[in-house]
């Protein structure tokens, strides 16, 4: 899976790669020079005394030596560009795949796993690259170039190396296999804690109320000594490899003295020939552990690198139309014929056989006890998700057919969760529309009750938004949303339960402005306060995810206990007949 993600994004990376292999190539080849050089400097220099001999090898090391560095300079240049590189485009790719997510995928992995894998997921894989840039292309060029070099010095003495590389290729590879599920679990815990951090900083208020801070701290210490653990486990292997690997090169060194010492005494080798061959093992033994290092890092990268693909090859359920509809009447009739939706794996349906029909300059309520199916009804207008069954049309045209960017100019959604983001009050009003004028966005504002509270704010439009609105009041929140659907002015607005944090009076007041800026438009409303909806033309009931009755309130309050109930439930008899 690793070598698959790689392979994805490396194609335009080919030249900068093969600049940094040749880089590589040449500082290995001047690296396995220096001992050689080094040797011949001791045999032909300083043991027949010749000054002159010593001077010009030396000059030689000295322009390899030079060659050498200019080289790792090149390679860990190209190799850390790259890398960020082929990060930030791995990182790249997991956004965008998310953003055409519908809300059955996010729900499915979970934002906190998500934003796991887009960012530490991604880091540990592009820290594997760079590794790979500037270490491991190096590595099999050494341990190989070494071994050649060791056999032209002394082919007796080099059938030590048959014994040490695989002991020392044996043992990391019983460690490796070890630490693997040892990562993976390591990634899941790290999703917990994000996930438990998350719910903690977003909850904090409601922890307060409740006086539950001793309980989420010890929820959190739980998840997060889950992960310590786990590191740990992972930190004793590790620990454990590197003295394995020093106990192996240094056993070499005493052996390969020993032996080398009685192949001097007996004649068979020179000096500089068992200092250069020391050289050589040390670094066909550095190129070994620059590969163990390497290994360490590659069974917790390719468990990322399969949580990212497992994000990568996932299909939206909201897929784009192959030839999509480019142009509507604009007139913003919406019709739902025989709609049902049902969650994969869900026992029940959420919603079943619903008929609804909403045109231009009426506006038309939906309402039900809690659970009925309004907001995933809503959901379904602007492709949220896909209906499993029956057909959602706009203007006579299926929204899974209508391009996007058609049905979101189409289509305002204002949801029952308002959400606005960092930054201004005007950056968040000009979402939809990023040409709106300043004019624009007070009268929206008005329409929406909120240009008296945003005027007071210092700086006005320019007043600073925090994450998720939590500067603002819940109320304020509300207003800034609806007012941020009325600059973009569709043909059909969508308020899901959108004026449940306001009072009465201004619930009132927004809705008389609303009748005049939605005069020619299709709204469709979902509320369950029956003050917001009473004076709708139509009136949907949904309960248990089926329509049980449409009409006006005052029809529906002869003929429809569904929705005789809902309303006595909130007003008097007296009231309801008002």
């Amino acid at each position: 899976m690793l070598i698959r993600l790689l392979r994805s994004h490396l194609g335009p990376y080919k030249r900068p790669i093969t600049i940094l292999v040749l880089f590589q190539l040449v500082q290995t080849i001047a690296s396995l020079y220096l001992p050689t050089l080094n040797a011949d400097i001791i045999d032909n220099g300083v043991v027949k005394g010749d000054t002159g001999a010593i001077l010009a090898l030396g000059g030689t090391m000295l322009g390899v030596t030079v060659v050498q560095v200019v080289c790792a300079i090149g390679a860990v240049f190209y190799g850390a560009r790259t890398a960020m590189a082929i990060g930030r485009d791995i990182r790249a790719s997991v956004f965008d795949k998310v953003q055409s997510f519908s809300a059955r995928e996010v729900g499915q992995f979970g934002a906190p796993s998500l934003i796991t894998r887009t960012t530490n997921d991604v880091q540990q894989v592009q820290m594997l690259v760079l590794m790979t840039f500037t270490m491991m292309v190096s590595a099999p060029i050494m341990c190989v170039g070494g071994i050649i070099m060791a056999l032209t010095l002394d082919v007796p003495l080099s059938s030590l190396l048959l014994a040490v590389v695989p002991v020392l290729g044996v043992s990391v590879a019983l460690i490796i296999r070890r630490m693997r599920p040892l990562f993976r679990t390591m990634q899941t815990r790290v999703d917990t804690v994000n996930r438990v951090l998350r719910e903690q900083i977003t909850g904090i208020r409601v922890i307060r109320a409740f006086v539950k801070d001793d309980y989420e701290q010890r929820r959190f210490q739980a998840a997060n000594e889950d992960v310590t653990s786990v590191s740990l486990a992972t930190g004793r292997l590790m620990a454990l490899m590197f003295p394995i690997v020093m106990a192996v090169v240094n056993v070499s060194s005493v052996a390969v003295l020993w032996f080398g010492a009685h192949r001097i005494d007996s004649g068979g080798m020179q000096i500089g020939a068992l200092t250069a061959f020391l050289s050589y093992l040390m670094q066909i033994l550095m190129s070994v552990m620059m590969a163990t290092f390497m290994f360490m890092m590659v069974p917790r990268a390719e468990v990322c690198a399969e949580r990212i693909k497992e994000v990568l090859d996932t299909e939206s359920s909201v897929v784009p139309p192959t030839t999509p509809v480019t142009s509507l009447r604009r007139h913003g009739e919406l019709e739902l014929f025989g709609v049902d939706f049902a969650y994969p794996g869900a026992e029940a349906a959420v919603l079943r056989g619903v008929d609804l029909v909403a045109r231009p300059g009426e506006t038309t309520a939906v309402i039900g006890s809690t659970g009925s199916g309004k907001s995933t009804l809503l959901g379904l207008i602007p492709r949220l998700y896909d209906a499993t069954g029956g057909r959602v049309l706009v203007d006579g045209e299926d929204v899974a057919e209508v391009d996007a960017a058609l049905l979101a100019e189409t289509v305002g959604l204002v949801p029952q969760k308002p959400y606005l983001f960092s930054g201004t009050v005007a950056s968040n009003l000009r979402y939809g529309k990023p040409e709106a004028t300043d004019e624009e966005l007070w009268h929206a504002l008005e329409v929406a009750q909120a240009k008296d509270f945003v005027s007071k704010l210092e700086g006005g439009l320019d007043a600073p938004i925090a994450q998720g609105g939590g500067n603002v009041s819940g109320g304020q929140r509300q207003r800034l949303a609806i007012a941020r659907v009325l600059v973009r002015q569709p043909e059909i607005y969508l308020f899901d339960d959108s004026f449940s944090a306001l009072d009465y009076a201004t619930d009132a007041a927004l809705r008389r402005a609303l009748a005049g800026e939605t005069a020619e438009a299709t709204v469709v409303i979902v509320a369950q306060r029956v003050s917001t909806i009473r004076d709708a033309d139509r009136i949907v009931v949904l309960d248990e995810g089926r329509v049980v009755g449409t009409g006006t309130h005052t029809e529906l309050m002869g003929s429809n206990e569904t929705y005789r109930e809902i309303v006595l439930s909130q007003l008097t008899e007296q009231e309801a007949a008002a």
